[in-house]
């Protein structure tokens, strides 16, 4: 069932209003009626325009649960009269698509256009996706695909660059309160709720207008000669469980957001993500693995405590368990957060790598190369070799990369935190190296 009604082709099964879903009752029967969605359908909108030509492209709509997805593809092949047709990516197979396409030709002959919605397009494999090239590219179907995941990771290229990509945003609070409104409109009867309790009842809907209108009917099936308090509703409804899917384009997203919240320094976002993954089902590890790897590339040896903090956390929660070990993540998020920032570890790491593989084979100089028997030797093994050691300061300056091979500048030191004194190393050494050079000239 979409947010409005339910699925299947154009007909309505009649069925008496007092047993009809709210969600079908309030479907809407123009696009003017969707709510929530006014980037997308107003009249310079993507999808506005589109329907101001009269003309509807092929499309994906990518969106949270409970936006409207399937109610506007409904109310889009039903505005540019094109024939609805439904399948479900999780039940349909090739077999099945072949039989939609057939259908779509015979109407074709008549000059009847047809609308192919794919629910859940990204639950599609590579072939069944394939499939729908020759019948988008020939016009004998317009496609529209519905999807929670994101579609640059989820949709093969060839069908994505076929299609207009159109993002539906999550209910925001004014329009679940616009559809709570619209359901007691509809049913002729207020609910018995004060207005603190109608907020939550929106806010526990967390953007879903289907949950919202299935938390509306489980209120309207209480007693209603009382006024339910904000209390009442924590009390007696569940709260619809966070999105957050751990093998999906949420997780990263999430974790993502931890990062950049780190990496700016604010210790409040970055709680903030840490818990909005607990919250929605995160393993902890997971957020301890990210947690150390922030340490060592936006921390880096600015702070090189802030390693061992995480690990130290990792530790904790290991022998803790949730939720007692909840606390180490949330005090090392804090930790990393306002610890001061280096890259330029991880910057050297990744020009370093670079610089291996361009280089190849090359070997190591022959004057640090080990000759331990006369035979190396006489082969310059280990020839001209200064054990530094012995070197006034410690330091021979000697020239340890691949012959024929610049020694490069990857390592650029900020002056913050611990790194400010390996600034001073990093510039102290140069200083001696640059004066091994000029006394070698």
């Amino acid at each position: 069932m979409d947010l409005f009604g339910q699925s299947g082709g154009n007909d309505k099964t009649p069925q008496n209003a007092k047993t009809r879903p709210l969600a079908d009752l309030l479907r809407p029967q123009s696009l003017d009626e969707v709510i929530g969605q006014e980037k997308l359908l107003a009249e310079d909108g993507p999808l506005g325009s589109m329907l101001g030509a009269g003309r509807v492209t092929s499309l994906i709509l990518w969106g949270p649960p409970g936006v409207g997805k399937t109610t506007i593809a409904r109310l889009l092949a039903h505005q540019t009269d094109l024939h609805f047709e439904q399948i479900s990516a999780i039940f349909s197979g090739v077999s099945d698509l072949k039989k939609v396409f057939q259908a779509a030709r015979d109407r074709a002959v008549i000059g009847q256009g047809t609308f192919l919605f794919i629910d859940e397009i990204h639950r599609f494999n590579k072939a069944q996706l394939d499939s729908l090239l020759p019948v988008m590219e020939d016009g004998t179907v317009t496609v529209c695909g519905a999807t929670t995941e994101n579609p640059s990771f989820s949709v093969n290229g060839s069908v994505l660059s076929r299609c207009q990509v159109m993002v539906l945003e999550r209910l925001d609070v004014t329009a679940l309160a616009g559809l709570l409104a619209r359901a007691e409109a509809q049913t002729g009867q207020a609910l018995p709720l004060t207005d603190d309790a109608k907020s939550l009842l929106c806010a526990m809907a967390d953007g879903d207008g289907r949950a919202l209108l299935n938390l509306v009917e489980s209120v309207r099936a209480w007693p209603l000669d009382q006024t339910y308090s904000a209390e009442d509703i924590a009390g007696r409804l569940t709260r619809r469980a966070a999105l957050h899917d751990r093998a999906g384009d949420g997780h990263y997203a999430i974790a993502s957001a931890l990062q950049k919240s780190i990496r700016g320094s604010d210790p409040e976002a970055a709680i903030y993500w840490v818990h909005r993954a607990l919250e929605g089902g995160e393993d902890p590890r997971f957020i301890l693995r990210r947690l150390t790897m922030i340490a060592w590339e936006d921390v880096g040896l600015a702070d090189p405590e802030a390693s061992r903090v995480c690990l130290s956390a990792w530790d904790t929660y290991e022998r803790l368990g949730s939720p007692e070990g909840d606390l180490a993540l949330s005090q090392a998020a804090i930790y990393l957060a306002l610890a001061p920032k280096s890259n330029a570890g991880y910057v050297a790491h990744k020009a370093s790598r670079a610089d291996a593989k361009q280089s190849g084979s090359l070997p190591p100089p022959m004057h640090i190369l080990n000759g331990p028997t006369k035979m190396m030797q006489d082969l310059g093994f280990r020839k001209g070799y200064q054990y530094d050691h012995d070197a006034p300061e410690g330091f021979s300056g000697q020239n340890y990369f691949p012959d024929g091979l610049k020694r490069p500048q990857h390592y650029a030191p900020v002056e913050r935190g611990f790194e400010r004194e390996l600034a001073k190393r990093v510039r102290y050494f140069d200083k001696l190296r640059q004066e091994r050079d000029d006394n070698a000239t």
